[in-house]
């Protein structure tokens, strides 16, 4: 009996598992259950977008999820229910979830559109589309039963309606990453009140302007928020929000709150104390805000917490001791602040700590030995502190990133290191590290790919095994040590990108079969014998200040990606290989200064170059400057100084549009420079040198005045920047202030004109006090006559002046001791008379700047003038006046005068005309009858 029992329950519980199963495969063909109103409004939907890939492409980059066309295969007569991304109610069918995320939607959401047909829909997810054009509208806020929504990386745009804080179900919210999007000023104040079941709210970057409006000053009714993500938000202002109680619990109405990121929006002032009632936080991103003051004490209670990010801020002061609780702190960063004093010596075990970023702040004394027995450790970085003492050893392996960098550590680097073999980037530049490094000591470190030891006091020994290590290695860095002799260290044999050598003792290189080599730096050595040849897929060159001899093997020219060849301050001589100006389209910089090459300049040059610098200053090279310069249309630097080149000033190179710095100093150039030939010559052009050369003729007055570069310099207004780039900053030698000045880099706003030592005549054109942003003139030892430019004193932030050795005459003009930036004038071996100008500038400087014009005196001279009178008027207002003053035109007028007064006398004597002044006249005729027949009698009495 009780078996037939058994059997009789077994058969009715397969009977309502068939029925059961029969509803949950409703999706099947066979069974129907989508409405067809809402099968049409799906279908309608459909057809409102077209298929474009590339709208999700961010869904294959970003989220690692596989983006395919979901609505490709909703086809009319076939239950929806069943379709891709569609999800019905069992019972009802109605649909209650559309997850159309990363399917290659592209179209616009209107406001009527068949996506608002949906009344029971729960879930709504599209994500990862272009909606471009839409705005999330009212239609949105129709969802009543809606409990997630999803529109993040959809490219919606405009105002968030409001009605969207009316889904009074909704648990989770995500508008992230629509770059055009925001809400209204009020619109978000609405969400955070009104959503009260909400438990994730995501507003990561929401327009360009960030979240739009202030963040709520008031309570925040989200009792249930787990989750509130707002970074990107770069106009989001306001208070930090105040945490009250409002339930009766002491974590305050955000008592679920577990993640809280607030990273790059726009927070300020201090962190309130409340802080400590989230002790259901495990994620705290503070990132890249400005809240300041010191960091709360507010960690003991926070023993969730996994990360902890307050970088990119300003807060001061010390590190609160309750940070040594969070004993399950995954990550801790607070880079980037002014934090100061010592780190905690104190923790309770960290013992999942991964990574600490304390870099970038103010922290002192030793690293507390805790740091080195952390046993999760893989990150560890204090750069940029001012840490001392020695680096410790580390007890555990794990760490794979280590930057101790730009602090005052000393010693040796600790054995321990060499044993991490999971290490992949070593930073220890700029400390005061010592001690002699064996290159076998790098073997066991295989995953190694950035290592810097630079600005430190280490040598290097090559021992005999040395091949083949560091086989991952790509950046190098070892400049500016103690390391000396032969370079052989093979490393890095196909990945090495980056070797930075400079700044060292180094004798000989041996150069490898490097195959990713883009820049390699051996500049500032004590290298010998022949040039290396760089590998060919090298970018950057540089062995310039070595003792490096013979010729430039055009082998060089294989090196066809080329960007910058730097072979300056050598032995090297010879001729210089033809393929130098068309190897490579890319290279900017060819600076071959002060070596002892001969011959000619390259004349070809590739059309379509990329050269910015030409700098050949200090060989013996002559002929003629290269005509085919002109299509070097990037160039901003041409030296050419210190040569033997032969040839007449080259005009040609006023069309080119970038030129700012020209040296032809101390060559064989000669002629007269002439007028231009092209309308607005060296517009550019700021920095001019033609010392030392056989000009002749007039100052080239034309030229002159289209130095546009040279005029009305706003530098308030601008960004103070050397030239070059991160790759190379030109230098530039100048005659400035009596000395040659190098200028190792050069400031944007530099100018300066030398015409000095040439041959120069006439007179100094007026002109230039148009150039009132010359920081420098020397027209000094030429042929010059006439007067000094009364135009001068436009020149407000000339620094130095030097005229001397010319023939110049008069005087000097008072209107220079405006020139209050004035530090060298030189006036000498002139014909100079009069007073010298006092009062400013002009009060110091001594008598070298005046000896050789016996017509002047005055402080400084001992050459006193004969009295202390207020200086003569300049002489060019002098001249205008003695010009402009002609004695026959004055005795005209007086004749004429003469003539109509007399005639005027007599017509009044005539008439009796006026009466008064008949009257006026004959008095006075009368008096001076009376006094001299006064005068007689008294003389007659005398004798």
């Amino acid at each position: 009996m009780m078996s037939k029992l058994l059997l009789i329950c077994f058969l009715f519980f397969l009977s309502c598992s068939h029925l059961l199963l029969s509803s949950s495969f409703s999706f099947s063909n066979s069974t129907k259950i989508c409405p067809h109103g809402q099968a049409l409004a799906l279908l309608q939907f459909k057809q409102s977008f077209s298929i474009d890939n590339s709208s999700s492409w961010l869904c294959d980059d970003n989220g690692g999820t596989t983006s395919y066309p979901k609505t490709e295969h909703w086809k009319e007569g076939s239950d929806c229910c069943s379709w891709d991304g569609v999800s019905c109610d069992l019972v009802t069918g109605h649909v209650i979830e559309l997850d159309l995320s990363c399917s290659w939607l592209s179209g616009t959401i209107h406001s009527n559109s068949a996506l608002f047909r949906f009344p029971h829909l729960q879930r709504l997810n599209l994500a990862f589309n272009n909606f471009s054009g839409s705005s999330v509208s009212t239609g949105f806020g129709r969802f009543s039963s809606l409990t997630h929504l999803n529109l993040s990386n959809s490219l919606f745009l405009g105002l968030i309606s409001p009605e969207i804080s009316h889904l009074s179900n909704l648990v989770s919210l995500d508008l992230s990453w629509n770059d055009e999007a925001e809400f209204s000023l009020l619109g978000f104040d609405s969400l955070v009140q009104n959503l009260t079941n909400l438990q994730k709210l995501h507003l990561r970057d929401l327009s360009f302007c960030g979240l739009y409006g202030r963040f709520p000053d008031n309570d925040i009714h989200l009792p249930k928020l787990e989750l509130l993500y707002l970074y990107g938000n770069f106009d989001l202002n306001g208070n930090f929000p105040r945490f009250k109680l409002l339930l009766p619990a002491s974590i305050g109405n955000l008592k679920s709150l577990q993640t809280l990121d607030l990273l790059d929006c726009q927070f300020l002032g201090s962190i309130p104390a409340s802080l400590e009632n989230l002790t259901q936080i495990t994620y705290l991103n503070f990132y890249y805000n400005h809240f300041s003051g010191k960091i709360p004490n507010v960690f003991y209670n926070l023993r969730n917490l996994i990360l902890l990010d307050l970088s990119g801020n300003n807060f001061s002061g010390q590190i609160p001791p309750s940070i040594g609780n969070l004993t399950n702190l995954y990550q801790l960063d607070f880079s980037d602040n002014q934090l100061e004093g010592a780190i905690p010596s104190h923790v309770n075990g960290f013992s999942s700590l991964s990574s600490v970023r304390l870099g970038y702040n103010l922290f002192n004394g030793t690293i507390p030995s805790w740091l080195y027995t952390l046993p999760s450790l893989v990150e560890l970085d204090l750069s940029h502190n001012k840490f001392t003492g020695h680096i410790g050893e580390f007890q555990f392996d794990s760490l794979e990133k280590i930057d101790l960098s730009m602090n005052e550590l000393l010693g040796s680097i600790p054995t321990s290191i060499f044993e991490f073999v999971n290490l992949s980037s070593l930073k220890l530049f700029s400390n005061n590290l010592s001690g002699v490094l064996e290159t076998s000591k790098f073997e066991k470190l295989i995953n190694l790919t950035d290592l810097d030891l630079s600005n430190n006091m280490l040598s290097l020994t090559m021992s005999v095994h040395s091949n083949s290590m560091l086989p991952n290695i790509q950046t190098l860095d070892l400049s500016h040590n103690n390391i000396s002799g032969m370079f052989s260290w093979n490393v890095g044999k196909d990945t090495l990108s980056y070797l930075n050598l400079s700044y060292n003792s180094i004798s000989g290189f041996e150069m490898k079969p490097w195959k990713s080599m883009q820049i390699l730096d051996l500049h500032s050595n004590l290298l010998q014998g022949p040039l290396p040849t760089p590998p060919k897929s090298s970018f950057f060159f540089s062995v310039s200040h070595n003792k490096l001899s013979g010729e430039i093997s055009p082998l060089i020219c294989k090196a066809s990606s080329m960007g910058v060849l730097d072979l300056s301050h050598n032995n090297l001589g010879g001729m210089l290989p033809h393929c130098l100006g068309n190897f490579s389209k890319d290279i900017s910089v060819l600076n071959l200064r002060r070596n002892q090459f001969h011959g000619i300049i390259p004349q070809t040059f590739l059309k379509g170059n990329s050269f910015r610098t030409l700098d050949f200053n200090s060989n013996q090279l002559e002929g003629l400057v290269p005509r085919s310069l002109i299509i070097c249309k990037e160039l901003e630097v041409l030296n050419l100084g210190n040569n033997k080149i032969n040839d007449t000033f080259p005009h040609w190179l006023g069309a080119l549009p970038k030129l700012q710095v020209l040296v032809l100093r101390s060559n064989q150039f000669h002629g007269h420079i002439g007028v231009p030939k092209i309308k607005s010559p060296f517009m550019s052009l700021r920095i001019i040198d033609l010392a030392h050369n056989d000009f002749e003729g007039d100052l080239p007055e034309m030229y002159l005045r289209s130095l546009k570069a040279t005029m009305n310099i706003d530098e308030g207004n601008m960004t103070r920047e050397y030239m070059g780039d991160n790759n190379y900053q030109d230098s530039v030698m100048v005659t400035i202030k009596g000395s040659e000045i190098e200028f190792v880099k050069i400031l944007n706003t530099f100018t300066t004109i030398d015409f000095s030592s040439n041959k120069f005549q006439g007179v100094i054109p007026e002109c230039i006090g148009n150039l009132n942003s010359l920081r420098g003139l020397n027209l000094s030892h030429n042929y010059l006559t006439g007067y000094i430019p009364l135009s001068f004193k436009n020149l407000k932030i000339l620094e130095s002046l030097d005229l001397s050795s010319n023939k110049l005459s008069g005087r000097i003009p008072q209107e220079l001791t405006s020139l209050t930036f004035l530090e060298v004038l030189n006036l000498s071996q002139n014909h100079l008379i009069g007073f010298i100008p006092q009062g400013s500038q002009f009060q110091t400087f001594g008598n070298d700047s005046y000896y050789g014009n016996p017509g002047l005196c005055g402080f400084p001279l001992s050459n006193r003038c004969t009295t202390d009178e207020i200086p003569y008027p300049s002489q060019e207002i002098e001249a205008k006046f003695e010009s402009g003053f002609d004695w026959k035109i004055t005795l005209m007028g007086y004749g004429c005068g003469l003539v109509i007064g007399l005639s005027l006398g007599c017509l009044i004597f005539v008439s009796g005309k006026p009466e008064w002044l008949v009257w006026i006249i004959n008095k006075n005729i009368h008096k001076i009858v009376r006094n001299k027949r006064s005068t007689r009698g008294r003389g007659a009495r005398i004798s």
